[in-house]
């Protein structure tokens, strides 16, 4: 997965060595990798290939095109030993590729993509931040780790979070949870806890062999304060949804510039704030008339400006967005989601889900390609594969 090194590549970009830029490209979509070789000088440029069995087509699909970019550009194909790397635990087929057997990193078959920042995928966080980077972002994961292991239960916090996540799923009906960091830095940071909490406990099936009657994960989003302000918070705080939120509040900005810093994390706890104590009718009444607006008036308009308040949020604060700190944020909830999932009983490592796309997306193209028959689908995925070949052909 793409999703962790990339996080944490942009999160710590105030700690890059200035000696690499960074591209992650891992849409099959060919607009991805298109503009990001664009952008490219073949003769400085390392590709690493991060794919744990070697066989996944989206990977391996990028993978042949920015290995055909740079043998057009060097006219040898011994250019690709020099200008790959591989970070796999299928060796052979990395060889198999075009890989130097120095330039492979070997992983563990057992280490799921969205854990595996910490291991050899973490290659590329490594190459912009240096080892040293590296390693203290691994040393605050481990602080948080043995916090986890040692924790008294009523001060472990990743206990505490998982608890609560629990409760407001099953107890207060909750099926969103939005995380909100305030720093620009962390902006991926949401994105990355999507595959993190909803792969791991998006499940229907108990590691007894039961299923579940009651909901599990829920559907994690949010984006970076105070962009949110102007677009979904209006929801959070007078729409019908319950939506617990976890906001992440950083005190120290790596480019500290007059107020900024001030007002942003002023404008966090402000939003904590009003989740909490919301405005009365009275108190929304006082207003209008405070501006001077008629009695009838008052009473026509106020209602609309009731907040209920008492909506749950929960603000983790950073001194600063470092790697020991991020390290630490990260482990927080991996742990967190890890707890979930023991109380629903589920097993928070595999993702059957995702799989069963990728065997369906095969025997599509293999129907897209003529080596399989269309009567072997239904009719509207039938249809839709007409339209495609008809346009396609254009």
């Amino acid at each position: 997965s793409d999703l962790g090194p990339a996080m944490v590549t942009e999160a710590l970009g105030a700690y890059n060595s200035g000696l690499v830029r960074s591209h992650f490209v891992s849409n099959v979509d060919a607009t991805d990798i298109s503009r990001v070789l664009a952008d490219l000088n073949p003769a400085t440029t390392l590709f690493v290939i991060a794919s744990k069995t070697f066989t996944t087509v989206e990977t391996l699909t990028n993978a042949e095109t920015a290995r055909q970019w740079l043998v057009n550009w060097s006219k040898d194909e011994a250019a690709v030993a020099n200008h790959f790397a591989a970070v796999s635990s299928a060796v052979d087929k990395a060889k198999s590729f075009g890989v130097a057997t120095e330039n492979i990193f070997p992983m563990w078959d057992w280490v799921g993509g969205r854990y595996s920042l910490w291991s050899a995928i973490g290659l590329p966080i490594a190459l912009a931040v240096g080892m040293d980077g590296f390693n203290l972002l691994r040393s605050g994961a481990a602080a948080m780790d043995e916090h986890f292991a040692t924790a008294p239960l009523k001060q472990n916090l990743p206990v505490l979070m998982g608890l609560l996540g629990v409760w407001y799923n099953n107890f207060w009906g909750a099926r969103s949870h939005a995380v909100l960091p305030y720093d620009h830095y962390l902006r991926l940071f949401p994105k990355y806890l999507q595959q993190l909490d909803m792969e791991s406990n998006g499940k229907r099936a108990l590691v007894d062999g039961g299923e579940v009657d009651y909901h599990t994960g829920a559907v994690v989003w949010g984006d970076a304060g105070t962009n949110g302000q102007h677009s979904f918070h209006q929801l959070l705080h007078q729409g019908s949804q319950f939506v617990p939120v976890d906001f992440i509040a950083v005190i120290k900005s790596h480019h500290p510039v007059g107020d900024h810093q001030a007002l942003l994390f002023a404008n966090c706890l402000a939003q904590s704030r009003a989740l909490m104590v919301g405005k009365t009718l009275a108190e929304a009444e006082a207003e209008f008339a405070a501006m001077g607006y008629a009695d009838d008036a008052v009473k026509s308009l106020a209602h609309h400006k009731v907040m209920p308040g008492n909506r749950p949020s929960t603000t983790l604060v950073l001194e600063e967005v470092s790697p020991a700190t991020l390290g630490a944020l990260i482990a927080l909830y991996e742990h967190k989601v890890y707890v979930q999932s023991v109380v629903w009983g589920i097993n928070a490592f595999d993702q059957w889900g995702v799989e069963l796309g990728k065997k369906l997306s095969n025997d599509i193209l293999a129907i897209m390609n003529g080596n399989a028959s269309i009567d072997d689908v239904d009719a509207s995925t039938a249809e839709l594969i007409r339209r495609y070949s008809q346009v396609a052909k254009l």
